[in-house]
């Protein structure tokens, strides 16, 4: 069903996460995701039950309270479907060697969580298309059977199951974010311009008018098909409106920001950095490095390994008067993991970099290990600030 596309970051990190989302349950895995059914699933499961059982009193008379027990049996056997629309998605993304975290069915369907970008339209295209196509296929199986199976809740259930995959695969081909056809769209303003944030914009515009179209959906039905609107067709239209255009309005937040990330470049962003001994007076490496017009201060063995670096904040908290008896270490911190980034980081790189391990000052090194300079996320944020839209 729809995939969001991923707010900020994206839709994706190339790392795998292990944690589960709060409110969902656990049924296994597919193509190594695994597969999680929310609580708000059981929400839309009894609201099937409800919906279905007077149809399956029709079919079968007399069952009583049993016919919500074959509704909710439906919408097992329809999120069934829905599991498989999903699957497919995750198969073609593993085919592309991109990492799956989940497949999760929810209220409005399901989503699978990607953990990694598509570098080209084409990929974009295969796993979005899928999808749809998958349920379309379901749907025109299901229709098959139904001239061959007999009548009652077996018919019944297999009608059900035709008309609302070939709904579902058709609606999700719509060119709008966060649909699978939002999807495609962005894949084909991709392909046609080279430029994928563009594509996304637009499918993002895509996705706010069909959110407009869906709200209006309700005022439609009467003079399309002469049925007035009941109270559930407003909620539901407010429901799905509602989804899609904040879906869309992320998406296109997060493509106009990350087309702004490029100019992000940690050289250009760097300050100068004095290495002093770790033991130095904090008073002397200070007047080292006004001298020097270094803008930090990095500590360093003997060997002259890099080992600490000096937080801005603890040094100016630390008084004048006291700085010439303490040593440089107290108001640095120990490199440990992931404060020793590439030199040759930018864009998103760079913010996930950063990202993964929160500071306020990391080491930037050549391949060789020299040390080129010092980055602050101070003057990071400042630079995408200023970056013009």
């Amino acid at each position: 069903m729809a995939d969001p596309e991923p707010p900020g970051d994206g839709r994706a990190t190339t790392r795998r996460t292990t944690s589960r989302a709060p409110g969902t349950l656990r049924l296994g895995t597919i193509a190594g995701a695994d597969v999680l059914v929310s609580s708000s699933w059981f929400v839309v499961a009894a609201l099937i039950a409800v919906v279905t059982a007077p149809r399956v009193e029709q079919v079968e008379p007399g069952l009583g309270p049993l016919a919500y027990v074959a509704g909710f049996a439906f919408a097992v056997v329809l999120y069934l479907s829905v599991l498989l629309h999903e699957a497919s998605h995750a198969v073609m993304a593993k085919r592309y060697g991109f990492p799956i975290s989940s497949i999760t069915l929810h209220f409005l369907g399901g989503m699978t969580q990607i953990e990694a970008e598509a570098t080209k339209p084409r990929q974009e295209f295969a796993i979005a298309v899928v999808g749809p196509l998958t349920s379309i296929a379901v749907g025109i199986a299901a229709l098959g059977l139904w001239f061959v199976v007999p009548g009652g809740l077996l018919g019944l259930a297999v009608e059900g199951l035709a008309f609302a995959n070939l709904l579902v695969g058709v609606l999700n081909l719509v060119p709008g974010l966060p649909l699978d056809g939002g999807r495609v769209l962005k894949a084909a303003v991709w392909g046609a311009t080279h430029d994928a944030h563009r594509g996304t914009i637009a499918a993002g515009w895509g996705g706010r008018v069909t959110a407009v179209l869906v709200l209006l959906w309700p005022w439609a039905l009467e003079p399309l098909f002469g049925e007035p609107p009941r109270p559930l067709d407003f909620v539901l239209a407010f429901v799905v409106a509602l989804f899609l255009w904040s879906g869309a309005t992320a998406a296109i937040a997060s493509a106009r920001m990350r087309r702004r990330l490029p100019r992000l470049v940690a050289r250009d962003l760097a300050r100068r950095a004095l290495e002093v001994p770790a033991e130095l007076p904090l008073a002397e490496a200070v007047r080292r490095a006004q001298d020097a017009r270094a803008g930090s201060i990095v500590t360093v063995t003997s060997a002259g390994s890099p080992v600490g670096l000096v937080n801005e904040a603890a040094l100016l908290a630390t008084p004048e008067d006291r700085r010439p008896w303490v040593a440089t270490s107290t108001v640095a911190r120990t490199l440990e993991d992931g404060l020793r980034l590439p030199a040759s980081l930018s864009g998103e790189e760079l913010v996930r970099a950063i990202s993964r391990t929160p500071a306020a000052e990391y080491l930037l090194v050549e391949p060789d290990g020299a040390v080129f300079g010092v980055l602050s996320t101070a003057d990071v944020d400042r630079a995408f600030r200023e970056t013009p839209h």
